[in-house]
């Protein structure tokens, strides 16, 4: 830039306004072409659907009874327990909850591999419903190892597009299995 100043032969004030209009320029140009991608990214991802996720586990109901309080939030549960899940999925475009007619299906995935298939409802199941979301459960088996394992939901949309979710990658509040109350390992 210099040279160029100095073959036009131009004061150093006249320099330094044709540096900062080029500055100016290169940096319109910089800001267009990056407007061009921004624009082109939401139309390239329009195709694809956009979830928000929102969920957590509680203690659920086995069918051999109760083993304390039910519905209350947990990530700790003990063999014999049957840990629910209750997953609300968002449009990312509306904000809507997305049911059952939006997606074909949404599916916990445990670190081994097991499924549990969650299903779109009303709840409570008892008493007045008061909230529309997606659950399931799974009961804990008795020889089911114990510590801290990680689980995946995942949402499949009525064209075979999936997306998934995880809780966070830190092991205080991820999904722990502990040793029964009868000091079982």
């Amino acid at each position: 830039m210099r040279g160029f100043c100095v073959l036009l032969n131009l004061s150093d004030k006249a320099a330094l306004r044709v540096k900062m209009a080029m500055s100016t320029c290169r940096f319109a140009v910089l800001a267009g072409l990056a407007a061009g991608l921004a624009q082109a990214a939401p139309a390239k991802a329009q195709n694809a659907a956009r979830l928000f996720f929102e969920g957590d586990t509680v203690r659920g109901v086995p069918s051999t009874g109760p083993t304390g309080p039910i519905c209350v939030l947990s990530n700790q549960f003990r063999r014999n327990e049957e840990i629910s899940w209750r997953v609300r999925v968002l449009d990312g475009q509306t904000g809507k909850a997305v049911d059952d007619k939006g997606l074909k299906s949404l599916t916990v995935r445990l670190a081994d591999g097991k499924t549990v298939a969650l299903k779109y409802g009303a709840h409570p199941l008892v008493g007045p419903q008061t909230d529309h979301f997606w659950s399931g459960a799974w009961h804990v088996p008795a020889d089911y190892p114990t510590g801290t394992f990680a689980y995946s939901v995942i949402a499949t949309d009525n064209k075979g597009r999936t997306k998934s979710w995880r809780p966070f990658n830190v092991s205080a509040s991820q999904l722990t299995i502990v040793a029964d109350s009868q000091g079982g390992k």
